[in-house]
Formats: C-alpha cells, sequence, structure tokens
C-alpha cells in the first residue's frame, strides 16, 4: 500500500523487484505440528513490512541483502528442501514477494504442505490470492494495543489488520492432520512482550472471538532483547508468563503450544546469509 513501483526504488518494506532469500534450510524450532521430525522446510525472506523494534531476524529484516532469486530459481528450492526431507514448505516473512511466490508455483507446485508464515499484518486481498496455494497459515497475533502497535513496529492499525486477517485464514480452512504434522490448519502465534501482559490478554480476547476456542494459539515466551530495541531491555519473567498462560487457559483454548523459560536465548536465531 505504499504505492512505490519496486522496479525502480525499494518499498517500505526495503524490498526491490526480485526475491532476497537469506536463508533456505531445514529448520527444527518452529512448533511441533510444522517441525515434525525431520524439519520444516524454512525459506527466511529479507525485507518485513512491520518495523518491530526487538526483531530477532533484524539482520535481514532491516538489510535486506542476500540472493536474489527469480520465481524458476524459487521453485527449484522447493525441490531442494523436499529432497532433503521436509515435512513442508515454509515461506517466513514472505508478503513482499507474494506476486513472485505465486509465479512460482507455474514451475513447480511443492507435493508437501505449503506455509504461510507471517506478522500477522496482512490484507484481505492477499489472504484470497493465497487461498489456493497455501495449506497452513501461520500468523502472528502480536497486538491488541493500538498505541503500543505503534510505539513497538510502526504500525497503528495492527489490531485491526490481523483480527481480520486471522478471521479469514479461519474461514478458509480447517485443521488437518497425518501422524502428527499439519496438512491444514491454522496456528496462531503470540510473542509475550514483558511489561506489556495487558497486550497479550487483549490479543487472546481478539483471537477467541477471530477463530474460536479450538484454533491452536502458541503462546510464545522467547522474547530476547536485541540492539535495537530501546523500549524492552529484559526478558520476560516467569510470572509474567505463567498469567499469560492462564488467561488463555481461562479464555478456553483447548489446544496450545508454551514454551519453556530458556527459549529465550539468541542460540535459537538462524545463522543468515547476509
Amino acid at each position: 500500500m505504499c504505492g512505490v513501483d519496486r522496479e525502480r526504488e525499494k518499498g517500505v518494506c526495503l524490498c526491490g523487484a526480485e526475491p532476497i532469500v537469506n536463508r533456505a534450510a531445514l529448520h527444527f524450532y518452529e512448533e511441533p505440528p510444522v517441525s515434525g521430525t525431520r524439519g520444516s522446510g524454512t525459506i527466511f525472506f529479507g525485507g518485513c513490512v512491520m518495523r518491530c523494534e526487538y526483531c530477532q531476524n533484524y539482520a535481514i529484516s532491516r538489510k535486506p541483502s542476500g540472493k536474489s532469486y527469480t520465481p524458476k530459481e524459487l521453485s527449484d528450492l522447493y525441490k531442494m528442501l523436499e529432497d532433503l526431507g521436509a515435512h513442508n514448505i515454509n515461506f517466513v516473512s514472505p508478503t513482499p514477494w507474494t506476486d513472485a511466490i505465486i509465479s512460482s508455483f507455474k514451475f513447480y507446485r511443492p507435493s508437501v504442505p505449503v506455509v504461510w508464515n507471517t506478522s500477522g499484518y496482512e490484507l484481505p486481498e492477499t489472504i484470497e490470492r493465497l487461498s489456493e496455494y497455501v495449506d497452513v497459515w501461520l500468523p502472528d497475533f502480536k497486538y491488541s494495543d493500538e498505541a503500543l502497535g505503534r510505539k513497538l513496529s510502526g504500525r497503528k492499525d495492527y489490531p485491526d489488520t490481523a483480527f481480520k486477517a486471522v478471521a479469514l485464514m479461519r474461514s478458509l480452512v480447517k485443521d488437518e492432520y497425518d501422524d502428527g504434522i499439519m496438512k491444514k490448519g491454522l496456528i496462531v502465534r503470540h510473542l509475550v512482550l514483558p511489561g506489556f501482559i495487558q497486550n497479550s490478554f487483549g490479543v487472546l480476547d481478539a483471537v477467541l472471538a477471530a477463530a474460536g476456542s479450538e484454533t491452536v494459539v502458541s503462546v510464545m515466551s522467547q522474547f530476547t532483547p536485541t540492539p535495537g530495541s530501546p523500549t524492552i531491555t529484559r526478558k520476560l519473567k516467569p510470572i509474567e508468563y505463567k498469567a499469560v498462560v492462564r488467561y488463555a487457559e481461562k479464555c478456553g483454548f483447548v489446544n496450545a503450544f508454551i514454551q519453556e523459560a530458556d527459549s529465550a536465548d539468541s542460540a535459537y536465531i538462524p545463522p543468515f546469509e547476509i
């Protein structure tokens, strides 16, 4: 929506015309129905539609400087990851490259599920376009507080945008599993931010309203302070995380993933090619 011709200049997402890929490999640190035993075939793209000051992937979201790929070259990555045994093809921060990804499916359509791993800041039109290609929606729902979304991510309209996106994703697909691996469905992630658990309570209320209590939620404790995060400079306290988990139970969510405290470690940030 920034209106930039990315053939000529970079958009607000810091992206130009061709997709930038900073990593394509098996990844074992997603939710169990995504990573499984063989790993998720993740493709980490450079650039982002958000401006989260605490981004763990800031090295590539703020400076998309990896290798450029044509749609045909992207399709070759899908084959490579499938040959490695990937349970799925997992597009991480793919929104700026929607057109190229759709074009890549003309060359090769993955034989495993396609995962759209996104910030949740998605237009309904984009979701509708992707609906015939995406099997598993894996959005964040970061904020219920407009002011917080503006302060930490530069997006004051985030709560309403994410609510509409999650509601639409839920309406498009029902959860299906095969031997514990999600083949179709929706998993909504929420990263609990230190000092802002009221925001988390509001997010869980919003997810409940948008997608229902049977929707899988992933309540994440892995916040790790980054050099670019002046607002939040500490890790999450166990008492904060427990309060949010208890609230998820109170909301009636019957399918939820929680994390151990030691997940808040930079060791879980994968090595990127930059």
